[in-house]
């Protein structure tokens, strides 16, 4: 696809009339939408604002790129404006913007358009061109203009193959990954040509990871440079030394970036998460969606489980007006964080972004509709995991049914279509075929649970425990996290109680080492250890990251070891925890508080226990 394929001449605009920035987003929106290439008009410039939010499309030397990616957009297509006197567009070199592109991309479509668009970003970056485009008299003297220029881009930029000798390799991506990340590969590219150096940029844009780097290539490069405003898979450069900055910086500054690499002025990089693997695992498939899901129910989980937890402190019924502990205040918590506030939400909002996550905004009704459906008739939990990647992957399904539709119908997909076939599919599989048997499930895990001897609940307490101390906010830790969360909507409050102490065990040891054994640390170190009796405290597990980086042979034996210790104890000392989050803060509520504080000081103290034993003293 070419360029001029999505600029026509009835998107061109020669004389911009606007002097602000809104006004010219106004007058470029307008004639998109005159051509007949939107939808919805202010669904569209609401998209594009967004994105401004980010931070701004002015790209500088006179360049501003707004876009947006929305269903909004009925036909992928591209605008042009030339404003002679120049806007305030709050570009990075607080410069006016001359020349402007607006990208309306639809949702859905497949990428093509986007490959076009990424050629357009980084032929503004050729010398001579951003002159040609001022200068044309007419539409079609532009248009012509771009296609020669296009063709020229083409042929000089075939692949070649890097030599290895002194490479310098870069990675570039944007949150949107439709400009910025290929006017900052250009860029670097075009200056390491004009110095004679070799380079390999890979880019992470919107049609996904291209000219990847390989193993090969990492292993023989000097210096990785890395301008990305999102994550990028960081695992693989472990051991390499990296240059990190924001990928405006990669536009702007791409001779300052080279040459830094060149003398090789860059700390050496030390992954503090998960290996090449798991990071890939994170980033798409069934874990990304499900944790979009759990992390946005995460503030109704803590909020509405505080409130919860301080409506227990006046009496564990006194929510309850036949209780003769009644108290006004407490059932006002209760009402505003249990089953018909915050609680009642959590479910639904877990499916809902899965479903999104899965399938964009159109995967968010069905899924969330299907995760009330979960909460309504005791499927729990588990009901709403389903029915959130239920909701999800039947929009990827209509998607591919409504794809021959005529595209006069293109408009009414997502505001009809989806919706109404989504929640009816959702809703129908949801209670003709999930709710009975998870209920069944939910139920005989609850019955299971309670007969449970001593020992197999000192088990599954060590288990637990050891779990949240395994990768510290990981795919272990957050397995653990939602089993616990799990067993509290199904009235079981033990559980969360030993995975709550292990949580807090890792960072609350290694506070304590650096406290006792001051000379097995640094400086810098010590110092650290304070902050992580804070992080311990309010069930922070990730506070004790930079240590396990650090020296994992020796700190994550000795906070596993810990974590189950504790884990194993608050299931022998019978702890309940009503709050599924809150650390100390929340320690009242449980049944047996002292004991509680008993079980994780004791894991705590044989981390650190274990931490001066096996660490060496500092040789100063």
């Amino acid at each position: 696809m070419k360029i001029t394929d999505l600029l026509k001449k009835d998107t061109i605009i020669l004389d911009l009339k606007s002097k602000t920035k809104e006004s010219v987003i106004d007058e470029l929106v307008n004639k998109l939408n005159r051509a007949g290439k939107l939808s919805y008009k202010d669904e569209f410039k609401k998209a594009i604002l967004k994105r401004e939010e980010q931070f701004s499309t002015g790209v500088g030397e006179g360049i501003a790129i707004p876009h947006a990616k929305t269903s909004a957009v009925k036909t992928s297509a591209l605008a042009f404006g030339y404003s002679k006197e120049g806007i305030d567009y709050d570009s990075m070199d607080n410069k006016p913007a001359h020349i402007f592109f607006m990208i309306a991309g639809k949702d859905g479509a497949n990428n093509d358009h986007l490959d076009t668009l990424s050629r357009l970003s980084a032929m503004l970056m050729v010398d001579g061109f951003k002159d040609k485009l001022m200068n044309a008299k007419s539409e079609n003297e532009l248009l012509k203009i771009i296609d020669k220029q296009e063709e020229e881009y083409l042929k000089e930029n075939k692949e070649t193959e890097i030599g290895s000798d002194d490479l310098i390799l870069a990675v570039t991506a944007c949150p949107t990954g439709i400009a910025h990340t290929y006017m900052a590969a250009d860029a670097l590219k075009n200056k390491a040509k004009d110095m004679n150096v070799n380079i390999k940029v890979e880019t992470n844009g919107s049609t996904g990871v291209k000219n990847e780097l390989t193993d090969d290539d990492i292993k023989n490069a000097k210096v990785i440079i890395v301008a990305a405003d999102k994550k990028v898979e960081m695992g693989r450069f472990d051991g390499k030394k990296v240059i990190q900055v924001p990928v405006a910086k990669g536009i702007k500054d791409a001779e300052n970036l080279i040459n830094k690499a060149l003398k090789e002025d860059a700390p050496v990089y030390k992954h503090t998460g998960s290996t090449k693997s798991s990071d890939k695992t994170e980033r798409t498939g069934f874990y990304k969606h499900l944790m979009n899901g759990v992390s946005n129910m995460l503030p109704f989980v803590v909020g509405g489980g505080i409130l919860i937890a301080i409506s227990f402190m006046f009496g564990i019924k006194a929510f309850d007006p036949s209780d003769p502990q009644y108290n006004a205040f407490a059932k006002l918590l209760m009402d505003i964080g249990g089953g018909s506030g915050a609680f009642g939400l959590m479910i639904p909002v877990l499916a809902g972004f899965i479903g999104m996550s899965i399938a964009d905004r159109p995967g968010f009704a069905p899924a969330m509709v299907g995760g009330l459906i979960a909460n309504s008739n005791g499927a729990g939990f588990l009901g709403g995991l389903i029915a959130g990647f239920l909701g999800g992957y039947s929009i990827l399904f209509l998607k591919k049914a409504f794809s021959n539709l005529p595209s006069s119908l293109e408009g009414i997909k997502p505001v009809l279509l989806y919706p109404l076939f989504g929640i009816f599919l959702t809703g129908a599989v949801m209670l003709l075929v999930v709710v009975g048997p998870v209920q069944a499930l939910n139920l005989a895990m609850q019955n299971w649970l309670n007969s449970m001897g001593t020992a197999n609940k000192v088990i599954l307490g060590l288990v637990l425990g050891g779990m949240m101390a395994v990768d510290m906010g990981g795919p272990i830790n957050k397995a653990a996290f939602t089993f616990g969360i799990a067993m509290i909507d199904a009235g079981n409050f033990a559980p969360h109680a030993a995975v709550m102490a292990g949580g807090m065990v890792p960072p609350l040891g290694i506070a304590i080492a650096t406290t006792m054994f001051k000379n097995k640390f640094t400086k810098s170190e010590r110092e650290a250890g304070k902050t992580c009796y804070i992080m311990g405290a309010s069930f922070i597990t990730e506070g004790a990251i930079p240590f396990a980086a650090a020296d994992p042979a020796r700190v994550l034996p000795s906070a596993i070891v810990g974590s189950a210790l504790a884990g194993a104890l608050t299931m022998m000392f019978n702890v309940m925890l009503p709050a599924p989050h809150g650390g100390a803060f929340v320690i009242p509520v449980t049944t047996n508080p002292w004991l509680y504080v008993v079980a994780i000081l004791a894991g705590s103290f044989v981390t650190a226990l274990m931490l001066g034993l096996l660490k060496k003293p500092i040789n100063k």
